[in-house]
């Protein structure tokens, strides 16, 4: 397809994929799992494949509704993707206030003690701001990524603190793409379904 060619592998390898990057679903993605997401990759590694956690898509769920002994927590859980979904995993910007953390970028870490960021937070000492938690993960085996890079099915871009954090999580897809500026800022626009274009 034209559209899907407008910008080339090349470029977009040329951006490496590696923890704390974003992967951003091509306007016109099918699969029902991944259509307009944005994912934060958390382990990048050949041998043991590539880990990462859909940002963008809220569940109607709450923490308490899945986990005992947390305090009431208003924000709600999001889907990481459709592998180990009975598994619960977090991004914060705690740091190395919780032990076994994955530092992804300076303001952005991944997992950790779990008990702990549960002391934590029943002790007041984690704003609802400072964490989010998923239900389950996406995974690709290393070979498996690179081919659906080469099929041009993601676009590579930087995360920030506030992709997570402090941006409307509804139009979090459109508003990373537009900034990134140029044929990013014009594929922003692009209807879901081509043939309403």
């Amino acid at each position: 397809m034209y559209i899907r060619n407008m910008w080339s592998y090349e470029f977009e390898k040329a951006k490496k994929v590696q923890a704390g990057t974003l992967l951003l679903a091509e306007p016109f993605m099918f699969d029902e799992n991944f259509r307009r997401t944005v994912v934060l990759v958390c382990s990048y590694h050949e041998e043991e494949g590539v880990v990462g956690l859909i940002l963008n898509k809220p569940i109607n769920l709450r923490l308490n509704d899945v986990v005992e002994g947390f305090p009431p927590f208003k924000s709600k859980i999001y889907l990481g993707g459709p592998v180990g979904t009975d598994t619960l995993q977090f991004i914060h910007s705690l740091g190395d206030e919780i032990e076994g953390t994955v530092k992804l970028n300076e303001h952005l870490y991944w997992g950790g003690n779990f008990e702990q960021m549960r002391s934590l937070m029943n002790a007041g000492k984690v704003k609802e701001g400072d964490v989010r938690f998923y239900l389950g993960y996406s995974g690709w085996s290393y070979g498996q990524l690179q081919d659906e890079l080469k099929d041009n099915s993601w676009i590579i871009s930087r995360a920030t603190y506030q992709h997570i954090f402090q941006s409307d999580i509804n139009t979090l897809w459109k508003s990373v793409m537009q900034g990134m500026g140029g044929v990013y800022q014009t594929m922003a626009g692009y209807p879901e379904n081509p043939t309403l274009n």
